[in-house]
C-alpha cells in the first residue's frame, strides 16, 4: 500500500501547503507542568515539585504527581495562588496568566519571573487494526498522523488506510474525523496532526470483516473453496 498518493499530477509536492495546526486549547482531566524560574529560585520552589518520594516511578506517573490536573470546573489549583481558570486556554495564555498573579500578589519585577507551562506529554489511544493497540504518551509538542500509527506498531494489510477515524474530544463533546491517509492532501487536513485524548481507529477491509484472507488472491481462492466444498456437499447428498 503506498502513502501520500497525489490526488493530481505534480511537479513539485514540497510545494504544497502542508496543514497548521491550531493552538491546543486546554480540556478538563488534562494535566499541566509547570515550572517558576526566578533570581532567587529558593523563593521559587513551592511552585516546582520535584517528586522526591518517586524516585523509582515512571516518566507518566511522575507527571501524573508532580503536575496540576484540570478539574470538572476547568480550574488548577496552585500553591499560594489558589484555583486558576485554565479551561479553553493555550499553554502560553496560561504563562501570562500565572506570571501576571505571581507579579501581583507575591513578587515585584525584579525579582524577574519567568513561567513555563507545558502538557505533561501528547497522551493518545490507538485501536482496531494495528500491531500494538493501546494508549501511547509522546513527550513532544507535535505529532501526525503517521508518527502516531507508527508509535502503535503499524497498519497490517488487513487494516483499511482510506478511512481512519480520528474521534477528537471538545468542550461541547466528541465529534469523529476521518482521514485517507493513502492520499497526498491528508497533509493539509486540520486533524492531521493529533492532539492531547484523541482516539485513532483503524477499520478493518471488509474482507477481514468477512472472515475470509488479507489479500484478494487470497479471498478469491478461499471463495473457490467454500463453493467447492459446498458442491461436494450437495453432490453427496443427491447420491444419498
Amino acid at each position: 500500500m503506498v502513502y501520500l498518493q497525489p490526488s493530481e499530477t505534480v511537479t513539485d509536492s514540497i510545494a504544497k501547503v502542508v496543514a497548521t495546526q491550531s493552538p491546543y486549547r486546554i480540556q478538563i482531566y488534562d494535566i499541566l507542568n509547570i515550572r517558576v524560574k526566578a533570581l532567587d529560585q529558593d523563593a521559587v520552589q513551592i511552585f516546582n515539585p520535584m517528586g522526591e518520594d518517586l524516585l523509582d516511578a515512571n516518566s507518566d506517573e511522575r507527571a501524573y504527581f508532580d503536575g496540576f490536573t484540570v478539574d470538572l470546573h476547568g480550574e488548577i489549583r496552585v500553591p499560594a495562588l489558589g484555583r486558576i481558570n485554565v479551561l479553553g486556554y493555550t499553554t502560553e495564555e496560561i504563562e501570562k496568566i500565572i506570571e501576571k498573579k505571581l507579579l501581583d500578589e507575591q513578587f515585584k519585577e525584579t525579582a524577574n519571573i519567568f513561567v513555563t507551562v507545558k502538557l505533561t506529554g501528547l497522551r493518545y489511544t490507538v485501536s482496531g487494526e494495528v500491531e500494538a493497540p493501546g494508549t501511547n504518551t509522546l513527550f513532544q509538542d507535535r505529532v501526525n498522523i503517521f508518527e502516531a500509527i507508527a508509535n502503535a506498531g503499524e497498519i497490517p494489510i488487513t487494516g483499511d488506510r482510506k478511512d481512519i477515524l480520528i474521534i477528537r474530544q471538545y468542550p461541547e463533546g466528541q465529534k469523529i474525523h476521518h482521514l485517507d491517509i493513502t492520499r497526498e492532501d491528508v497533509m493539509q487536513s486540520p486533524y492531521y496532526y493529533i492532539q492531547p485524548n484523541d482516539i485513532i481507529y483503524v477499520k478493518p477491509l471488509p474482507q477481514k470483516s468477512w472472515g475470509t484472507a488479507e489479500t484478494g488472491m487470497q479471498t478469491l481462492t478461499t471463495i473457490a473453496t467454500i463453493i467447492t466444498l459446498g458442491t461436494t456437499t450437495l453432490l453427496l447428498i443427491d447420491r444419498l
